[in-house]
């Protein structure tokens, strides 16, 4: 059965064809259609329009354009069945008058954890710094210990809470990393409840295996040998159970250095697994030239990043289907009180950006994307067409989900949200601090 929205006075993040990001002074670019109508099938959008015109096929349109007509007067306050030659057309929804995006995609997140780190956060406040912490046995080392201690059924209760959360705030596509296990047994776990969590809701949910994300105090004077136990004991038994669609690598000062980052990333191109990494959150460490040498997706925080690390991550884009995405992590700077990745200079420099909210108990407690749309407008001098590509299409190119879901374009997932701001594009980043979400729909199907 077909379904057909209607009542929609402003359709945000359209296009005529899967597959699109947006790069450089293109960014500034979200195209919309007013008075506009939606049509899913089977959970894929097959046709959409308004005013300005129409993206799909022209039999639909105009069929779309006849029915709508004659329901111009009506009130539809459920889904209503629509009648030709005694043929049900269309199951059709008026929404209202709302405004209409696409889903928002987070491409970066840590949804799995055991315990808020509150505790922390007052120590910042008394002056401690993130480092110190971490050196100490805090920070990620903290969540490790607790997270260890848990059994899998109270991590998937917390993460689903956590996760009904995010999808009431507009997510539709969440990555979620392991990382906080740091043994075998641990970070196993982390991937299974991801992996409960992906049969539990029908978002798209990633799974990246994140096992060198800190280095455990046992190992702080032999290092290697964790990497070791990284690749020759957690990865092979994440490749052999299918629990990752990525892998990724803590690549910063006081964590991994380049040279170690190398060698998993190099291991996990031999078994197939593609790769994200952690670079530059804490300095010029390395992280963007080793990610970009091994053909990451992405590069992730990228807080100290000078002209040298843009132009390597400009030329990566060079070569057709290649390129790491720049990802930037405004909710980290923003708790953290550190400084912000320099957005404005790598997309005036032609590059595509993305954002993502790094949900985690330690340095960004975040899950809205809302937020991260308005920190990235207020904070980093994006404009708001440009952030919201960020959280959107460039976000599923940071995942290799471009052709599926990050724009309202048919043959992609009809997943998106309905909202009573007007004029949304601005007003979302410009009122700051509650949900604008109405109502969420993925795969079509109000959640």
């Amino acid at each position: 059965m077909r379904k057909l929205f209607i009542g929609i006075s402003k359709m945000w993040g359209v296009s005529g064809v899967p597959g699109e990001f947006k790069m450089g002074a293109a960014m500034q670019v979200v195209d919309s259609f007013s008075k506009a109508w939606l049509c899913v099938e089977e959970g894929k959008i097959v046709g959409l329009g308004g005013e300005e015109g129409f993206f799909g096929p022209e039999s639909l349109a105009l069929e779309v354009n006849q029915f709508v007509e004659g329901l111009h007067c009506l009130k539809i306050d459920s889904p209503k069945s629509i009648v030709a030659g005694g043929v049900v057309k269309f199951e059709c929804t008026d929404l209202g008058g709302v405004e209409l995006l696409p889903g928002f995609i987070d491409s970066h997140t840590h949804l799995v954890f055991a315990a808020p780190r509150w505790k922390e956060f007052v120590m910042r406040i008394g002056g401690e710094s993130y480092e110190t912490i971490a050196a100490a046995g805090g920070g990620i080392l903290n969540s490790a210990k607790a997270l260890q201690a848990m059994d899998e059924d109270a991590l998937f209760g917390q993460a689903a809470k956590r996760l009904q959360l995010m999808i009431a705030h507009g997510t539709t596509t969440v990555e979620i990393k392991s990382g906080y296990g740091l043994t075998v047994e641990a970070e196993l776990k982390m991937l299974r409840v991801v992996g409960r969590l992906k049969l539990a809701f029908p978002i798209i949910i990633q799974s990246t295996f994140l096992g060198a994300h800190a280095i455990p105090m046992e190992y702080k004077e032999q290092p290697d040998l964790y990497v070791d136990l990284v690749i020759n004991e957690m990865l092979p038994q994440v490749v052999a159970e299918g629990l990752a669609d990525y892998i990724d690598v803590f690549c910063d000062r006081g964590f991994f250095s380049p040279a170690q980052t190398d060698r998993i990333l190099k291991a996990s191109i031999a078994v197939g697994l593609p790769s994200k990494i952690h670079a530059n959150e804490l300095g010029l460490t390395g992280g963007v030239q080793v990610a970009v040498a091994n053909g990451s997706l992405s590069a992730d925080h990228l807080e100290h990043c000078s002209s040298r690390e843009i132009d390597i991550l400009r030329d990566s884009f060079m070569s057709d289907g290649g390129g790491t995405m720049p990802v930037a992590l405004p909710g980290t700077s923003y708790f953290l009180g550190i400084p912000y990745a320099p957005v404005r200079p790598m997309i005036d420099a032609g590059l595509p950006v993305a954002l993502a909210s790094d949900f985690n108990p330690g340095s960004s407690p975040i899950l809205s994307l809302q937020t991260i749309w308005a920190l990235a407008c207020t904070q980093m001098k994006l404009l708001p067409a440009e952030a919201l590509n960020a959280i959107t299409c460039n976000a599923a190119r940071a995942l290799r989900l471009e052709n599926n879901v990050g724009m309202l374009a048919p043959g992609m997932r009809a997943d998106f949200f309905t909202t009573d701001s007007i004029n949304a594009l601005n007003t979302i980043p410009y009122f700051l601090g509650y949900n604008h979400c109405k109502q969420v729909f993925v795969l079509g199907n109000l959640q």
